[in-house]
């Protein structure tokens, strides 16, 4: 009995010694990567006819037993699951949302979360271009940049231009030194700039370059799909746009 204890003590010490973030596991398509001072990813699992089985990411931030997602998972179901588990389990109720552009995997779930009252945040392109399509639109919307504090948690958004979509922005957490870059920045196994369906190719380059330059502090920065890393992913999205223009 002895022995089964400090292997289960070991096991669980192991990603600590190693400097790895134990996974937080809400179910097969969910899960939750924990950053610091209870700032987490929230990583998502579907399915696309073109792309197969893919993961997609967004961040929890949890304060006095409330949570703001910034972005929600690609569907209701799944963001009803992802809040019922941070309810259940964390003991954080989803209070807000931010919405980073207007594709499924940033604000596809944000009709069940209006439904449950949660006040979603997004810029006025993403609202227009919501109307557009019939699809929900953001309650608080703003233009370049907004500012606010979530339970002390200081947050700001910020559009930089065009990109992956003409509407996507970052979300810049000043206390913990996370930039959450969404689609406009690619994870450092990434090969291409991915779908370009809505893409701005020639402004993404002078957008990326205009964000590197207003934050000088990045500590990890977190992109829409794929690993987090440090300040090199933007270098490499750079690169990345850089290649494509000029094969």
């Amino acid at each position: 009995m002895k022995n089964l204890i400090l292997l289960l003590v070991t096991l669980h010490l192991v990603p600590a010694l190693y400097g790895q973030p134990a996974v937080l596991t809400v179910d097969n398509d969910i899960s939750l990567i924990p950053l610091k001072d209870s700032v987490y990813v929230h990583v998502t699992w579907d399915n696309d006819e073109t792309f197969g089985r893919y993961s997609s990411n967004g961040l929890v931030i949890i304060r006095s037993g409330k949570a703001l997602l910034i972005d929600t998972p690609a569907d209701d179901a799944k963001t009803e699951r992802l809040c019922k588990w941070l309810e259940r389990s964390l003991s954080a109720k989803v209070t807000r949302v931010v919405v980073c552009h207007f594709h499924d995997d940033c604000l596809g779930g944000l009709g069940y979360l209006h439904k449950t009252g949660v006040i979603s945040v997004g810029n006025g392109l993403t609202a227009g271009i919501c109307k557009q399509k019939q699809l929900p639109v953001p309650m608080l919307q703003f233009n370049e940049l907004l500012k606010f504090e979530f339970y002390g948690e200081p947050v700001e958004c910020r559009y930089f231009g065009g990109g992956h979509t003409s509407d996507n922005i970052t979300v810049w957490l000043p206390g913990s030194n996370i930039l959450f870059g969404g689609c406009l920045i690619k994870a450092t196994e990434s090969a291409g700039l991915g779908n370009l369906s809505d893409a701005v190719v020639d402004e993404w380059e002078s957008t990326v370059r205009r964000l590197m330059d207003t934050y000088s502090s990045i500590g990890i920065v977190v992109p829409g799909h794929g690993n987090y890393g440090g300040p090199e992913l933007l270098e490499h999205t750079v690169r990345l746009v850089e290649a494509h223009k000029h094969p």
